[in-house]
Parts: C-alpha cells; structure tokens; sequence
C-alpha cells in the first residue's frame, strides 16, 4: 500500500461529494456491536464497487473514517514497551522500528467506508502497509501484557492445584 493515502482520500471525498449518498464524517466503525462484513479490497480495491453496491442494497447512508497518523500512537506504544517483560534487544528491536514510524507522522493512514444495512455493518477498509506495522508491534506489546497478568507464579493459587 502507498506511504499516504491522502490522494486516495481525496478523491473518495470529491466523489461522494457528488454522489446521492449522505455522508456522515464518523469514526472507524470496528468497535460498533452489529456484526460487520468486510470488503474485500484485495480482489476489489475500487471504492466506488463499494459504494455502488450500497446504493443497489438500498443504503442511502455511508460513514466516511479517515485518519491521520499522529506520533501520540507512538508516544503511547513506547511507554507501553517500558513496562513490558522484554529482553534489553527485543525493547531495542521494537524501540527502533516505532522511531522509524515517525516519520509518517500527519499522513493519512487508514480509510474506511461504511454503511448499515439489516443489523450488519459493511466495511471497506484500507490501510498502508507502514501502518499495519504498528498495529502488529501494539499486538506483541498486548501480548506481553497479558502474559505479565498471567504470571504463574504470583503467588495466588491459581485453580484448583495447590503449591504444597
């Protein structure tokens, strides 16, 4: 995927602008509690197929998410990763490759369109490939967390086996 997708953004903007579809400027849709469908972007990257598709479903709404990438989301990994149970390389590791993610600070980062239709949310999503980076390193950071939470030898019983 390309460094930005600012263009791309761009022009689903001027698009939907002329389009018959009400936009509402939302935000990323992927925490909603409806059950979501995902557009397959790989095999039909074209968002107006997308929008096209909602028209002929009978949507008349879509939810436009683009965002920004801010150096907040590498400030919050980075004190993440000082609290997490790593080797002194692995923190180095992870440290350098979220510095070198700063450099995309202000580009656009993710684009997501959306729309509800019968108790399901349906969504095109694109992200650049930089991006996707990040969320796999916040990944192993998470992972990391919930291994710390479930530390076998913290001294609680821990089921139904006892330390004696």
């Amino acid at each position: 995927m390309a460094l930005d997708l600012e263009s791309l953004r761009t022009e689903m903007q001027a698009y939907l602008d002329e389009s018959d579809l009400a936009v509402f400027h939302g935000y990323h849709r992927m925490m909603d509690s409806l059950a979501q469908v995902l557009w397959d972007t790989e095999r039909h990257p074209d968002f107006r197929e997308f929008l096209a598709t909602a028209r002929k479903a009978g949507a008349t709404l879509v939810v436009f998410h683009q965002q920004p990438f801010s150096l907040d989301q590498i400030d919050e990994a980075l004190d993440q990763l000082e609290d997490a149970d790593f080797s002194r390389d692995e923190k180095r590791s992870l440290e350098t490759r979220l510095r070198q993610l700063q450099a995309y600070e202000g580009f656009t980062c993710s684009i997501e369109l959306s729309f509800a239709l019968e108790s399901r949310i349906y969504v095109y999503e694109l992200h650049t490939d930089w991006y996707q980076s990040l969320n796999d390193i916040l990944a192993e950071l998470e992972a990391a967390a919930e291994d710390d939470d479930q530390d076998p030898d913290d001294g609680s019983l821990g089921g139904y086996f006892s330390k004696n």
